[in-house]
């Protein structure tokens, strides 16, 4: 009996670390990419000949909450609806940033983190007339040309391009 007693005084506190190492993992099929000089020209060619939003955000904004629960919504709505995300935060973050993604059913979504010291290099490469405001919203359409928007959008009119991009009507 003393054999048990003391391999359960050495599994208790390694069971003990393993739970909290697992709850400090990022949630369940949330996954971050690096979002890294050369990653906006990736997304752009992975999703070449198709509509698609490419949206960025951050944790510490608002009005991205209330642009994540659109497209959280929208997502549901339209399975084909082709949306990659992009948290303007860094990579210390994934878990907070995938914890917000679930919160808003937008875990299975593509989504990205800002992985590269200099932010400003990050946000000129994907539009020189940028300068950090947030949500920043791309919409691009079949051949690649994008309408860039800022601030919280109008769902009746994010709708509306979903329906176009998808070829459907209201």
């Amino acid at each position: 009996m003393k054999s048990a007693s003391a391999l359960m005084q050495w599994l208790l506190p390694l069971l003990l670390v393993c739970g909290a190492a697992g709850a400090a993992a990022e949630p369940a099929d949330t996954q971050l990419h690096p979002f890294v000089r050369g990653s906006h020209r990736q997304i752009v060619a992975a999703h070449a000949g198709k509509p698609f939003v490419v949206a960025f955000w951050s944790a510490t904004c608002t009005n991205c909450r209330d642009d994540l629960e659109l497209f959280g919504k929208l997502k549901q709505k339209y399975r084909d609806f082709d949306l990659v995300l992009v948290a303007t935060d860094t990579p210390e973050q994934n878990h907070e940033i995938a914890q917000i993604l679930q919160r808003y059913h937008l875990e299975h979504a593509d989504s990205w983190v800002f992985a590269d010291n200099y932010a400003e290099r990050l946000r000129f490469e994907i539009d020189a007339q940028w300068y950090g405001e947030l949500p920043r919203t791309y919409f691009y359409d079949v051949q690649g040309h994008a309408v860039g928007l800022s601030g919280s959008l109008e769902p009746a009119q994010v709708e509306g391009w979903i329906l176009k991009g998808l070829g459907r009507k209201r």
